[in-house]
């Protein structure tokens, strides 16, 4: 049995499936899927994030979120955590840098929102020296202060796709055509959630539609607004998605999304407004979306890695010089990655970020 075979033999029994089941049926599937059967990180996986390139990512992060809670007055205890968190690379280089912030660390409580069997193993060896704890869900985060960092994790949520007709919209769907997998469309209905799309598309425009966000964002805001704390929210994408963003990533090399599922990482660019109003219906403030490379610049990290730099020579400062470009960069990861911060409405918005 192989998940091929397994989404064949769904389709056959129910019909053509949305585009989010597929991605949750080949990113989650509890024998097959891409997330729970393996590390997808680094030179041997199929992509890299931020903090696999360098360290300093995750450590102006971490003095991001520290000075935001200093701004609050220094909460104890505290919520400290991360969704998806990967290797705990980025949560190691956090907890380094804030080792000299006053109480940060005998307040904090670390938490780690993972879905992966295989990816909470290789967390535990990263943290090993932090006693962190795994939730399935944000629900599950103690009720206190939440100060949180979210990097690459909404881009791996499932979506739904929909292209305009007339006043309506006809979903994406994947069926099978000669036994393979493809896509086709349904009928146009009306789409309640998408409403507002009907001011700024056309016919023949595709819109997605991220479902599971919102509630995860929302309680995360929720959080914060009643009981104070702060979170970055890092990932590529735009205020308002327009058009198929769908994507499947194998060895680091573009793939076909419907080739060979669950062996391939698949994801799609974030709908930050959606992220925003979620945020706001939680009665929580949100920063203005800002691209990477300048909230990192205004974070300090050419200064960082000028330090870094200076005992280095040869390859290695290459390879400095060559991470400090690749995250900030407009045409690199600058301007394609964006940040959004939430704060309780009465606080300081985080550094690095403007209201």
């Amino acid at each position: 049995m192989s998940l091929q075979n397994h989404l064949t033999a769904r389709i056959r029994a129910d019909g053509p499936m949305s585009v989010a089941d597929y991605m949750s049926d080949c990113l989650l599937h509890p024998q097959f899927g891409y997330y729970t059967t393996r590390d997808p990180l680094g030179a041997k996986g199929d992509f890299t994030t931020a903090p696999e390139i360098s360290q300093m990512f995750g450590e102006l992060l971490g003095l991001s979120l520290a000075q935001a809670w200093l701004d609050q007055g220094a909460p104890a205890p505290f919520t400290l955590a991360e969704l998806g968190p990967g290797r705990g690379t980025l949560m190691a280089d956090l907890l380094r840098a804030t080792r000299g912030v006053p109480g940060f660390h005998a307040a904090m409580q670390i938490h780690l929102v993972e879905a992966s069997p295989a990816l909470r193993g290789v967390q535990a060896k990263a943290l090993k020296d932090q006693a962190p704890r795994w939730q399935d869900s944000v629900d599950a985060l103690p009720d206190q202060p939440l100060f949180l960092v979210a990097n690459e994790f909404f881009d791996a949520l499932p979506i739904r796709q929909f292209i305009r007709a007339g006043d309506g919209w006809s979903e994406m769907r994947i069926g099978l055509q000669d036994g393979a997998l493809a896509f086709g469309l349904s009928s146009a209905a009306s789409q309640p959630a998408l409403a507002h799309r009907l001011e700024d598309t056309k016919d023949g425009d595709l819109v997605e539609l991220c479902e599971a966000a919102a509630p995860i964002l929302h309680a995360i805001a929720a959080r914060i607004a009643a009981r104070g704390g702060a979170a970055l929210i890092v990932d590529y994408g735009d205020w308002r998605a327009l058009g198929d963003t769908l994507q499947a990533l194998r060895a680091h090399e573009p793939a076909d999304p419907l080739q060979t599922p669950g062996e391939a990482d698949l994801t799609a660019h974030v709908d930050f407004e959606a992220l925003a109003m979620a945020a706001k219906t939680a009665g929580c403030a949100f920063t203005r979306l800002t691209p990477q490379g300048v909230f990192l610049e205004r974070l300090g990290i050419t200064d960082r890695a000028r330090a870094l730099a200076a005992p280095l020579q040869g390859a290695a400062l290459d390879s400095l010089i060559a991470a400090h470009r690749r995250l900030t960069h407009p045409e690199e990861m600058g301007n394609l990655f964006k940040v959004l911060g939430l704060y309780p409405p009465q606080a300081a918005p985080l550094p690095g970020l403007n209201p």
